[in-house]
């Protein structure tokens, strides 16, 4: 079991409890799945490094069994811009958020406006309504929308010395504006970093994600605190929990 224990931890989840992960030398992946076939009872499906390639998942128009899908993405596997003139018009909005930190010296001179470019937070607060309004210019595939309400907000956190930006899209269409709202926060992210670039090069900008979603055939999502990643096996166990 010393192959499972040392690789489990890094593999990939495919095909059930079939893993494989790129790096590794051959044999040490059949080790692996000898080893899991001893432990779970059952013989693997071919894998993508072992002696019957395995096809490529194609994408459906139906709903299949009922899984995620990349919706950017025709039969044939090539890039498309999805089709929404079906689709009904509704409210829609998102939220996302991002962080930047500064570390202490950028941050109290960002604090007391005293940065040699001006203003850091106003400057970057209308970076980000800009940037959401130029989604569609920036991202490939993005729809152009006619944005409702754009709003960023940043705000100085002193107990990690770092600036927390939200931003909120919202228009009434066709398509979500989850792009516009995390595209505000990493624009205003990066001005952050631009306007502050000169006190420090260790600023770091991170944790750009989608807080909340609204509208659309999909409904409401927001994003939920739980962080555990659970790889399926089969019924000899439920499951195995990575920390």
């Amino acid at each position: 079991m010393s192959v499972l224990r040392s690789i489990l931890p890094t593999v990939a989840r495919n095909n059930g409890w079939r893993c494989f992960a790129t790096g590794f030398p051959s044999d040490t992946i059949a080790e692996l799945n000898k080893e899991m076939e001893s432990v779970f009872g059952e013989s693997p499906s071919p894998s993508p490094l072992g002696s019957t390639p395995q096809q490529p998942a194609r994408p459906t128009n139906g709903s299949g069994d009922g899984q995620p899908m990349l919706t950017h993405i025709d039969s044939s596997g090539q890039a498309k811009m999805v089709d929404v003139s079906s689709k009904h018009d509704s409210t829609r909005v998102a939220i996302a958020t991002c962080r930047v930190l500064l570390g202490q010296e950028a941050f109290d001179l960002v604090a007391s406006n005293k940065i040699a470019k001006g203003d850091v937070l106003t400057v970057a607060k209308i970076a980000g309504i800009t940037g959401a309004k130029q989604t569609s210019n920036l991202i490939p595939l993005c729809h152009n929308l006619n944005l409702s309400h754009v709003r960023v907000d940043l705000t100085l956190n002193e107990e990690d010395s770092s600036v927390m930006i939200e931003g909120e899209a919202s228009t009434s269409g066709k398509t979500g504006v989850e792009m516009e709202a995390m595209t505000a926060v990493a624009i205003a992210g990066l001005t952050v970093y631009d306007m502050c670039k000169a006190a420090s090069k260790n600023i770091c900008i991170t944790d750009i994600c989608l807080q909340h979603k609204s509208g659309g055939k999909s409904g409401s999502w927001s994003r939920s605190s739980d962080k555990i990643v659970v790889l399926t096996v089969p019924n000899s166990l439920s499951g195995i929990v990575l920390h």
